[in-house]
């Protein structure tokens, strides 16, 4: 029989910062909102953040969490919880706590476990209130119970959830490195135009091939871009193609094998590729909406509303109305339109406009321009980035695998359902 104990009593330390704005600029200490924690992310992630002096990180604050706390949301997305990794490289906000697990009682990665919980994130759901803004008050902590399993079996779940987690967060972080060097290769070629600089001032390209290097300009011309490379519209490097959004009432229509894509499945920004999203159509949906399906390696761009995120498809895949799939035209590779398009992004969402909704339309891709290099050096790029893009999408699938036996073991364990010694073996399987 598996107990249940209070959440705070299972608490030594809870850090609440009077839930009041304390004061910010435009540097310094990085301080993280509730957007920051969410429960598909170790740690917490900068997003959106602002700053504090060393002043008031040292004087307004009442505390500081350590490595190992937990961040805990009161407010907005109640009861999403990260770590706090160690160096501590922030310092938090209102609206959110840190807490600290009292190892007597209980594992403290445990703790984090069952805080993420099917079970635990439901009964929080239950207590939430508020009907704009849902809020989750620390008063409550005490009515909040977590299933306290024997130590061996909290021992388990705790070190195997964090396992688990700390892979996925290493595919991330690689993804990251992995796309920034993809990103500044494009920038070094195309944007900042490196190699002809290079070449005009008398210098091999540092790292090309000869015959690459042959490819590109020997001089800058009057507008500071290199001789004979022109500017066109994106609309030239890009084929626009629209989605749709079959019947809701129909249920066939609904919950089969094909990825349905919108807004929500956005990707973190690093992983690029999005192979999973939350809701699926069946062939028949697909065949009676004005969706098409996208096949691997076609960039999604969302167009209205929320404007300007971007993904690329990694495997075949639907989208709905409010996005573009952005493939490229006249043999221009997908790597390299992406990473255009992904250079264009905030030119197109400046020129984005509706009277309720921002919105991307065909004609907004009229009114950005891009350079046209020679098509060889598109093919060139997508050569050597290629390797870096596939490795990402392996990560990605890597960390689509880890999660979902995550979430599937984890609610058998603390249930009992399975015993450490099965799900050991499922883990070595799956290893």
């Amino acid at each position: 029989m598996i107990k249940h104990l209070a959440f705070e009593s299972l608490l030594i330390n809870v850090i609440d910062n009077r839930g009041k704005t304390c004061p910010t600029g435009d540097s310094g200490l990085p301080l993280i909102a509730t957007n920051c924690v969410k429960n598909s992310n170790l740690y917490p992630v900068f997003e959106k953040i602002r700053y504090v002096s060393r002043e008031t990180y040292d004087s307004w604050f009442r505390g500081h969490p350590k490595p190992g706390d937990i961040i805990f949301v009161n407010k907005g997305s109640p009861g999403q919880v990260c770590l706090t990794p160690d160096p501590v490289n922030f310092c938090i906000a209102q609206d959110m706590v840190a807490v600290r697990a009292n190892p007597d009682l209980v594992y403290p990665a445990y703790l984090f476990a069952a805080l993420r919980s099917e079970e635990v994130q439901t009964s929080i759901s239950n207590m939430h209130v508020g009907t704009l803004i849902p809020h989750f008050k620390k008063g409550d902590f005490d009515k909040l119970q977590i299933p306290i399993p024997n130590r061996e079996t909290q021992v388990f779940i705790g070190d195997f959830y964090l396992d688990l987690s700390r892979k996925i967060d290493l595919n991330r972080r690689m993804n990251e490195t992995l796309e920034a060097i993809a990103r500044a290769l494009f920038k070094d070629w195309f944007v900042d135009f490196g190699p002809v600089r290079a070449k005009a001032e008398g210098r091999h390209p540092p790292g090309l091939a000869p015959d690459i290097a042959a490819l590109f300009p020997e001089a800058l011309d009057d507008e500071d871009k290199p001789v004979g490379w022109t500017s066109h519209p994106l609309s030239d490097f890009f084929d626009l193609i629209g989605g749709g959004t079959p019947r809701t009432a129909e249920p066939s229509y609904w919950g089969g094998p094909i990825p349905w894509f919108s807004v929500t499945d956005v990707p973190h920004g690093s992983d690029v590729f999005v192979v999973e999203t939350e809701k699926t159509i069946t062939q028949v949906g697909l065949d009676n909406c004005s969706a098409r399906l996208l096949p691997i390696s076609t960039a999604i761009i969302t167009a209205r509303g929320t404007v300007g995120k971007l993904a690329m498809v990694g495997r075949p895949m639907a989208m709905n109305q409010s996005c573009y799939g952005i493939s490229g035209r006249s043999g221009w590779p997908p790597y390299f339109t992406y990473f255009l398009l992904k250079n264009a992004v905030d030119r197109l969402q400046s020129n984005s406009h509706g009277s309720v909704f921002d919105t991307i339309t065909r004609s907004t891709f009229d009114g950005v321009q891009g350079v046209r290099p020679d098509q060889r050096l598109g093919a060139e790029f997508d050569g050597i980035v290629g390797p870096l893009m596939a490795r990402i999408l392996a990560n990605v699938e890597e960390s689509r695998t880890l999660g979902a036996l995550r979430g599937l073991l984890l609610p058998k364990l603390m249930s009992g359902e399975i015993r450490v010694c099965d799900a050991e073996n499922v883990v070595e399987a799956a290893a």
